[in-house]
C-alpha cells in the first residue's frame, strides 16, 4: 500500500477511535445529568407552588380525613396545580395533606386518595428528590413539605414529576445531534487527511519513502563523486543542495537553506545562479577560473527551481597561458632563425663576389649595433632570471606582429620572484593586451608613420614589484573604461574561447588583490588621454607586494648575450 494512503488510513482510524472514545463518554454521563437537571427542575417547581400564600393557606384548611372529592375537583388547589403542570410540561403535579391524601391531582378520580409514594420524608419537614414509579408512571419527583401560613408546622406537602419518557426524548435528540456532529467531525477529517495526501504526494512527486531513501543515497553518491560542482536553488532563491566540489570552486561555506543572494557568490556567478544560462560563463572566483551555467528544471509542470553547475578551469587557463609562453618562444626563435638565415645569405653573397671586406663590416655591424643584434634593451636591469626571458620572449612575439616593445627608463629589477606563476600572468596579460591594441598600428608604422609600441616598466621598492604597461592603441573603447576588468566585458570577440573572453584582466586584478596589492587602470588612452600619455593608448599599472625576495645582484657579463 502507498504511503500516502497508509496516512490516509492511520487519520481516519484516529479520527473514528477519538470521536468513539469521547462519544462513548459524552452518551455515558448523560443520562445521569438528565435525570439530576430534571430532578433538579422538579424541586423548583415543587418549591414555588409550596411557597405560594394560597396554597398554604388552602393544604391548612383541608387538612384531616373528611374530604370532598367534588369540592376538591373544582376548587383552587386543582385549577393551580393543572395550570403549573400545563405551564411548566411536568408529567404531575401534585398537593396532598398532612395525611398524605391528595388535594390536587392530574386525576380527579385519585382526589381524597393516599399517595402512591411514600410522603414521610416531605411530612417530616425535610425535601425529597428520587426517581420512582406512580399512578401516573415512572418519573423524577420532587416532594416539598407546605408549611402553615403563620407558622412552621408542616400541613402538606407538593409533589412534582417528571416523566422519564421525556428524558429518553432529550437523551435520543442529543445522542442524534451528537452523532452527526461526530459525522460532521469524520468527514472533515477524511476530506482533510485526502488534502493531506494530496500535497504530500505533490511535494514528494510521487515516490514513496523507500524510493526517496534510494534517492537520497544516490544524489549524495553522485553528487560527491562528479568533478562538477553543482549548486540547487529552489523556486524561493534558498540553496538547497551544494556539493563539496562546489564549496570549493566557488569558496561557499555557507549551510545549507541560505537563500543564494547569502551564500558569497561573486556578482557573475550569483547573475548566473539566478537566470538561467545555457552557454557556460568564465567567471574568476578568488584565483580560480571556473566556467558557470544554469538551468531550470521542471516536473509536470511544476518549477522545482535552478540547477548550477560549476567546471574548474583554472588548470585550462594555466595550460593556455604555458603554451603561449612556448609559443612565444617558439616564435622568437622562429624570428631569430629567419634573420640568421637571411643574415648568412648576404654574407654568402659577399664572399663569392669576392668582397670579403663588406661582409666584414656586416658581420660586425649585424653583431653589435643592428636592432636584432642584441637582446632586449634595457634588459639588463632585469637580474630577475623569469621575468628577463619572459620579457625576451614577448619582445620577439612583439617584433613578429610589428609592434616594438621596450622597457622604461626606470625599470630596475632585482631579487627573486616568490611567486613567477602570478608575476608571470599578470605581466603577461598586460603586454598581451597591450600588443593587440597596438598592433592595429602596425600597418601605419610600415608606410612610414610612427612605430606601433608597447613600453613596460618594471620599479621595485623594497619587496613589491610595480608594473606600468602603456601602448600606441587607440585606447580603452568603452563607455565605462573600468568596466574592462569586469568578467567576460571584452572589446575582442573570440567564440572559439569556452565561457567567451573578456577573463584576463579580471583574473590578474584578483591575483593581486589576494597577494594585497591591486591592477588599476590609469589612463584609457586614446582621445581622453592625459598629456603626459606620450604613446597614446592605455596605461594600466600593477603593484604586488611580498613578490620579490631580495638577492646580490648578479655580476654583469662582459660576453655578448648568446642570440
Amino acid at each position: 500500500m502507498r504511503l500516502r494512503n497508509q496516512v490516509l488510513l492511520l487519520q481516519v482510524v484516529v479520527i473514528l477511535v477519538s470521536l468513539g472514545v469521547g462519544f462513548g463518554i459524552v452518551i455515558s454521563g448523560s443520562d445521569d445529568k438528565l435525570r439530576e437537571e430534571y430532578g433538579q427542575r422538579a424541586l423548583a417547581i415543587a418549591r414555588s407552588v409550596a411557597t405560594d400564600d394560597q396554597v398554604r393557606a388552602e393544604v391548612a384548611a383541608g387538612s384531616g380525613d373528611s374530604l370532598d372529592q367534588n369540592a376538591l375537583a373544582g376548587g383552587p388547589l386543582q385549577a393551580q396545580a393543572v395550570a403549573v403542570a400545563d405551564r411548566t410540561g411536568a408529567l404531575f403535579v401534585v398537593i396532598a395533606n398532612n395525611r398524605g391524601l391528595r388535594l390536587a391531582h392530574p386525576d380527579t378520580t385519585e382526589l381524597t386518595r393516599p399517595l402512591s409514594t411514600d410522603p414521610g420524608r416531605a411530612l417530616g419537614g425535610r425535601e425529597d428528590l428520587a426517581a420512582d414509579r406512580g399512578t401516573l408512571g415512572e418519573s423524577v419527583r420532587a416532594k416539598v413539605p407546605v408549611l402553615a401560613p403563620d407558622s412552621t408546622e408542616v400541613v402538606g406537602l407538593v409533589s412534582v414529576g417528571i416523566s422519564t419518557e421525556k428524558i429518553s426524548d432529550d437523551l435520543r435528540g442529543d445522542v442524534i445531534a451528537l452523532v452527526l456532529i461526530a459525522l460532521a467531525a469524520l468527514l472533515t477529517g477524511v476530506v482533510g487527511s485526502a488534502l493531506l495526501a494530496r500535497r504530500w504526494r505533490r511535494l514528494t512527486l510521487g515516490l514513496e519513502p523507500d524510493q526517496l531513501a534510494e534517492l537520497v543515497r544516490e544524489q549524495g553518491a553522485v553528487l560527491h563523486s562528479i568533478g562538477e560542482g553543482v549548486v540547487a536553488i529552489d523556486p524561493s532563491g534558498v540553496v538547497r543542495v551544494i556539493n563539496d566540489k562546489a564549496r570549493t570552486l566557488l569558496g561557499v561555506t555557507a549551510d545549507i537553506g541560505t537563500p543564494v543572494a547569502e551564500v558569497g557568490l561573486t556578482a557573475r556567478v550569483l547573475e548566473v545562479a539566478t537566470t538561467p544560462v545555457q552557454t557556460p560563463r568564465s567567471a574568476a572566483v578568488g584565483d580560480r577560473v571556473v566556467l558557470v551555467s544554469s538551468h531550470r528544471v521542471r516536473r509536470d509542470g511544476t518549477d522545482l527551481g535552478i540547477v548550477l553547475s560549476v567546471v574548474d578551469r583554472t588548470d585550462v587557463e594555466a595550460l593556455t597561458r604555458q603554451l603561449d609562453s612556448i609559443k612565444s618562444m617558439t616564435d622568437a626563435l622562429r624570428a631569430q632563425r629567419h634573420e640568421s638565415a637571411n643574415r648568412m645569405h648576404v654574407t654568402a653573397g659577399l664572399l663569392r663576389q669576392g668582397d670579403a671586406g663588406a661582409a666584414l663590416d656586416y658581420l660586425d655591424e649585424v653583431m653589435g649595433t643592428g636592432p636584432y643584434g642584441i637582446d632586449l634593451p634595457g634588459s639588463e636591469n632585469i637580474n630577475e632570471p623569469h621575468l628577463r626571458a619572459f620579457l625576451d620572449a614577448k619582445a620577439a612575439s612583439a617584433r613578429e606582429r610589428g609592434v616594438l616593445l621596450t622597457l622604461g627608463p626606470q625599470t630596475l629589477v632585482s631579487g627573486t620572484l616568490q611567486d613567477p606563476v602570478a608575476a608571470t600572468t599578470i605581466v603577461g596579460n598586460l603586454i598581451d593586451n597591450a600588443i593587440e591594441a597596438a598592433s592595429s598600428g602596425a600597418l601605419e608604422a610600415a608606410s612610414g608613420g610612427a612605430p606601433a609600441q608597447v613600453e613596460v616598466e618594471l620599479i621595485v621598492a623594497d619587496d613589491t614589484l610595480l608594473v606600468v604597461v602603456s601602448d600606441s592603441g587607440p585606447g580603452v573603447g568603452l563607455a565605462d573604461p573600468q568596466q574592462v576588468f569586469t568578467e567576460g566585458v571584452t572589446t575582442h570577440k573570440d567564440d572559439s574561447v569556452p565561457g567567451g573572453r573578456g577573463m584576463g584582466l579580471a583574473l590578474s586584478r584578483q591575483l593581486a588583490r589576494t597577494r594585497g596589492g591591486d591592477l588599476t587602470l590609469v589612463d584609457a588612452g586614446g582621445d581622453a588621454r592625459q598629456p603626459d600619455n606620450v604613446l597614446g593608448g592605455a596605461v594600466f599599472v600593477a603593484r604586488l607586494p611580498r613578490m620579490l625576495s631580495p638577492h646580490e645582484p648578479a655580476e654583469p657579463l662582459d660576453e655578448e648575450p648568446v642570440r
